[in-house]
């Protein structure tokens, strides 16, 4: 009688390998699956869009990961150096898939996207001057920011709950975009309370 994989300490090999983090009710990508996603999001999204992008992906179509666990990636990625896309395209990748996952995504994102951002630079230098141009490309900032504004309403509703963490929000937000704080200094007063605050509610 054939023995089942489990029974021999094997896994069945349509069963891709899960790592801590992930969602229980949806397997791991494959690393194709990961490199192919990421680079539809490099090539549809602009600006600061891509992290909007990511979490519609990641989150609310494929499943990938929990609302929190993107909100957790994203605070991570904001206080780390480098840009805020690159560093949550490797984080969900390591989520997902570990160091190879990371490279994935990374690759997946950047490859295309800096092949057509090169080409687009050339032809813009060329016609910056043209009343037409710059106007689509207010457009397309405009666009970003909505982007943005949205992923930020939706993740602050998912993930904010209470007073406090309402109230810890609101001040950084006042702080850095409308009082014109300096962002490291406000953040670095502000995690440390937030932790604090956070820790005392449990």
């Amino acid at each position: 009688m054939a023995r089942r994989a489990s029974d021999i300490g094997m896994e069945p090999e349509s069963v891709a390998p899960r790592l801590p983090g992930t969602v229980p009710d949806a397997p791991p990508p494959s690393l194709a699956k990961l490199a192919w996603v990421f680079m539809l999001i490099g090539m549809q999204s602009f600006g600061g869009g891509l992290s909007a992008w990511m979490r519609h992906e990641a989150v609310q179509r494929r499943g990938w990961m929990s609302e929190k666990q993107f909100a957790s990636g994203m605070a991570l990625c904001q206080i780390a150096p480098g840009p805020n896309s690159v560093n949550l395209s490797v984080f969900i990748g390591t989520t997902l898939r570990g160091r190879a996952g990371a490279l994935a995504a990374l690759l997946g994102m950047l490859v295309v996207p800096v092949v057509v951002v090169l080409t687009m630079g050339g032809l813009f230098a060329r016609v910056q001057g043209v009343a037409a141009v710059n106007s689509a490309m207010v457009g397309l900032g405009a666009g970003a920011i909505g982007m943005n504004l949205s992923m930020g309403v939706r993740m602050t509703k998912a993930n904010v709950r209470g007073v406090v963490p309402a109230a810890v929000a609101a001040v950084t937000a006042i702080g850095i975009g409308v009082v014109g704080l300096p962002l490291l200094p406000t953040l670095l007063l502000m995690l440390p309370l937030s932790v604090l605050l956070a820790g005392r509610r449990r």
